[in-house]
């Protein structure tokens, strides 16, 4: 059972994934529950994430689910090896709030990464600086000690993308790039140019949403990041944030509301080439004092 009772990021990945596939197959728990000579309360426990199936447990039901693809069952006979799978973040652990410990394993276990936002730079893309400018600025007083150990934790993750080399595609709205967050030309400037360094790696589909597609696209649309853990690419997990919490969305009928809002996004937004000419077209305007 995962620590303390609470279910983790991949014991519910795989509870979900169960679940669906049971009703897939037109069975209730009981049924499934005698698949593995167990109890109804078991299967309720795993597929809610309290309670993590043996791998052979797995392969029974997902056979008699009828679930044939190779990889599909390669991917949560995984998950049932390791559903606390040890990573670089639970360093920080005691001092990181239990949701977003839980972005930080979706995200390292992401194959594709989506990520909108209208208002700030994205963390996987964020200079030292506009990090540490971003986070001292957040809702809550902090520390100078908490704030360091917070930059420091967005500059890990940001190797999913810079080492790990993981498909990273990214839409922000033009006020982006056009009027500084932060109160540090200097600050703003490494940012555009940190930007547009990343738009140059052949993972990172960097996009901006012009003023012009119309402020109701993009004000209408809070910020969220989606995940797909196959080799196909397909939202299977949306995180958002509020000013105190992190909540993660993983029902069919979620995923398609945002995977239809992120499509509408990027058909609305300038393309990658595009997108670095306005960058550049800010940088030059910060040069004549004009931004």
């Amino acid at each position: 059972m995962p620590a303390g009772g609470r279910p983790t990021v991949r014991s519910r990945r795989l509870g979900t994934a169960l679940r669906q596939y049971r009703l897939a197959a037109k069975l209730d728990q009981p049924q499934a529950a005698e698949i593995i000579a167990s109890s109804q309360a078991r299967i309720s426990r795993v597929e809610s994430g309290h309670a993590t199936p043996r791998v052979i447990e797995v392969r029974l039901l997902l056979e008699e689910y009828g679930v044939k693809d190779l990889e599909v069952r390669a991917k949560l006979e995984e998950l049932a090896k390791y559903p606390k799978k040890r990573g670089w973040w639970l360093e920080h652990a005691a001092h990181l709030r239990p949701d977003y410990l839980d972005h930080i394993a979706l995200e390292d276990d992401a194959s594709h990464i989506w990520q909108w936002h209208p208002v700030l730079v994205p963390g996987l893309l964020q200079s030292s600086a506009y990090a540490g400018a971003v986070i001292a600025e957040g809702p809550s007083p902090l520390s100078s000690e908490y704030v360091t150990r917070l930059a420091k934790v967005r500059a890990q993750r940001q190797g999913k993308v810079t080492e790990g080399g993981a498909p990273y595609h990214v839409v922000i709205w033009e006020a982006v790039v056009r009027h500084p967050l932060v109160n540090d030309v200097e600050i703003h400037r490494g940012q555009l140019s940190a930007l547009l360094e990343a738009g140059k790696r052949t993972n990172i589909t960097l996009q901006i949403l012009p003023f012009s597609a119309g402020t109701l696209v993009a004000a209408g649309t809070p910020a969220f990041v989606a995940f797909g853990f196959d080799s196909e690419p397909t939202f299977e997990a949306v995180t958002m944030d509020d000013l105190m919490s992190t909540s993660v969305l993983e029902s069919p009928q979620d995923l398609a509301v945002y995977a239809s809002a992120y499509d509408r996004l990027r058909s609305s937004a300038l393309t990658s080439e595009e997108s670095a000419k306005l960058i550049r077209s800010a940088l030059q305007a910060i040069e004549k004092g004009e931004l």
